[in-house]
């Protein structure tokens, strides 16, 4: 019952809020990001330790100057994120555009029916979890997820990432999942987002990234190796604020026949490429490297 309540009222809360223009949205980012980075401060140790860490390189004003534009990209995102539960479709394609489409409907002719497609936590992912307008309703787009622990906010973001048509899937529940999405031949897209730091049971790839000795997650690649699934790295770029763009590139077209973790080592090399071209766009809040080899 708590729960329901909850949901009902944080529901009505983004709803409201999503329905306000983007040009509003993003002067409430602004005050935000005053209250985040100056008031609240959040995570601003981990941040600093993470771009120290990236960036030795770089004078402390480089990186103060790097800090301060990822706080005033995460407060967009944040709203950007809200606007999801009001956004109309053909907004959403507007703002979230991907530049080569035929990449994968080229493949598709080729007799391929399930795609594996790398993201990272940069720019904003949510966007492009949301319709598959972009492929002419040919796919299904599914998208990986690990549930929140609080039930209301989790179906809060089940809504805005479902909104159009996506499916979410369970990530415990993801193996089992694509293996019948690939049995059934439906046309479907899956999603991971694949720059998380591992469980400690699941270190087994390690590479340097972003100039620390870090370990991979290796599951799409098992998934994409067993299934013979091609793999596509999404290069996602800011155009301006409150634009993206992606280019598709291929990583795998025929994954059985590549050697174990080359998949997952071209990803790291594509998704810190990403990364280096601007760096502001990374959700550098997380604890990316938890863990020693």
């Amino acid at each position: 019952m708590g729960n329901r309540i909850l949901y009902a009222i944080l529901w009505l809360w983004v709803r409201a809020h999503a329905l306000l223009p983007m040009s509003v949205l993003y002067i409430l980012s602004d005050i935000l990001y005053l209250f985040v980075y100056h008031v609240v401060r959040y995570r601003i140790s981990v941040v600093r330790k993470n771009l120290k860490n990236s960036f030795p390189e770089k004078s402390e004003t480089e990186r103060r100057k790097m800090e301060r534009r990822f706080y005033r990209h995460f407060t967009d995102y944040i709203v950007e994120t809200i606007k999801l539960a009001g956004i109309s479709e053909k907004e959403l394609l507007k703002r979230a555009h991907i530049t080569n489409p035929e990449i994968i409907l080229d493949l598709k002719d080729r007799g391929h029916t399930c795609f594996i497609l790398l993201m990272g936590h940069y720019g904003n992912w949510e966007w492009f979890s949301g319709t598959t307008k972009r492929f002419n309703d040919v796919f299904t787009l599914n998208f990986l997820y690990r549930p929140l622990k609080n039930k209301a906010f989790d179906n809060l973001f089940l809504y805005m990432r479902t909104r159009f048509r996506s499916v979410c899937l369970k990530k415990n529940d993801a193996a089992r999942d694509i293996i019948g999405i690939k049995r059934n031949k439906t046309p479907s897209l899956v999603i991971f987002i694949a720059d998380q730091t591992p469980s400690k049971a699941n270190l087994h790839y390690w590479t340097t990234f972003l100039n620390q000795d870090s370990a991979m997650l290796t599951g799409a690649e098992r998934i994409a190796k067993k299934l013979d699934i091609p793999v596509i790295y999404c290069d996602l770029r800011q155009v301006k604020r409150g634009y993206y763009e992606v280019d598709f590139h291929v990583i795998s077209e025929k994954s059985s026949e590549t050697e174990e973790f080359e998949i997952t080592e071209k990803y790291a090399r594509m998704m810190e490429k990403t990364i280096l071209r601007d760096p502001a766009l990374w959700l550098w809040t997380h604890k990316r490297w938890k863990y020693v080899r």
